[in-house]
């Protein structure tokens, strides 16, 4: 890959980054990585507790790239419907007639908003929209338009009145962001950019033809082939950890490879680098990993398996 495309790539990620970073503070790991999951062409789930910045981040995300927005806020009454369309009955003078009414999945950024208050039978609605691009109503197929993302916020799964995500699902997300909360600083930036007047935010600045041609820029990355190994011994050691019950499925492994290379174009590099993929470990299996009951007892969650992980393959001498 040349320097062109190379470049025809970091311009626009850098005013995508520098235009969110305004409306979103001190939060510039969290937008790169958000970025870099959506052009893969990745759903993203994020998690932090409420007040953190979940929603402004995907609202800010659609405004500035020209694609169409819709929302869902999940709730323990949403039905499937309600996110995806029905097919209603019209009658019209002579003609009666069976239409599909197309619901909030049906733009190219899906903001599922506390996804994880609705019952595991409306989340599951998104399943097929999050894999195939597609939703099937009344036996009929309807495609969904390109690109489409589903960036989907949710509470800490110890808060009261959230359901667990069913692994199918948390599988489809090509990353998971923690949101951490604002240092002392950053609180004052919030405090002063959001309680005075409000500044429009960055629209546009990024158009829809670009983004698409970013993700097909994303795609031609060359990776060398002892990186994949590399990645293959990262994901075999998930399934050996002896406080792991489900290691990182084939899945994770995609993550990893497609957000490396995302990073590296957005580094201004025509290639992935180990530490692409080391930076990508952490958000693409952190949410593919079941832990085992003696885990749980011992208080270790995924993000230091995943790091244990790392520290086995690096110590063979492979990844240095």
């Amino acid at each position: 890959m040349s320097d062109d495309p190379v470049r025809r790539f970091a311009e626009p990620f850098a005013r995508l980054r520098d235009a969110i970073a305004q409306v979103v503070l001190g939060q510039r790991v969290l937008v790169e990585d958000l970025l870099v999951a959506a052009v893969a062409r990745g759903h993203v789930l994020i998690e932090g507790a409420p007040g953190l910045g979940k929603t402004r981040l995907v609202r800010a995300f659609a405004d500035a790239t020209e694609l169409t927005f819709g929302r869902v806020q999940f709730t323990p009454d949403l039905m499937p419907a309600d996110v995806t369309g029905s097919t209603v009955f019209v009658e019209e003078a002579r003609e009666r007639r069976f239409e599909f009414q197309p619901g909030p999945v049906f733009h190219h950024v899906l903001l599922a908003d506390e996804i994880n208050r609705a019952t595991p039978k409306t989340q599951s609605a998104l399943l097929e929209a999050m894999q195939e691009r597609a939703v099937t109503v009344g036996g009929v197929r309807h495609e969904l338009p390109d690109p489409f993302v589903v960036l989907a916020t949710q509470n800490p799964i110890e808060m009261e009145g959230t359901y667990p995500l069913p692994e199918a699902q948390l599988d489809r997300f090509l990353f998971k962001l923690d949101v951490p909360r604002p240092d002392a600083a950053t609180l004052r930036q919030v405090l002063v950019a959001t309680t005075g007047v409000e500044d429009e935010p960055p629209r546009d600045v990024v158009a829809r033809s670009e983004f698409l041609a970013m993700q097909e820029l994303l795609r031609n990355v060359p990776v060398a082939s002892s990186a994949l190994e590399w990645v293959v011994e990262l994901v075999e050691a998930t399934h050996v950890h002896p406080l792991v019950r489900l290691g990182a499925s084939p899945r994770g492994a995609q993550a990893m490879v497609l957000a490396a290379k995302g990073f590296a174009l957005a580094a201004g590099r025509p290639h992935v680098e180990l530490d692409d993929l080391r930076r990508a470990a952490l958000p693409a299996l952190r949410h593919r990993l079941l832990l085992s009951f003696e885990a749980e007892v011992e208080g270790m969650d995924p993000d230091q398996v995943v790091q244990e992980a790392l520290a086995t393959v690096d110590g063979r001498g492979r990844g240095r």
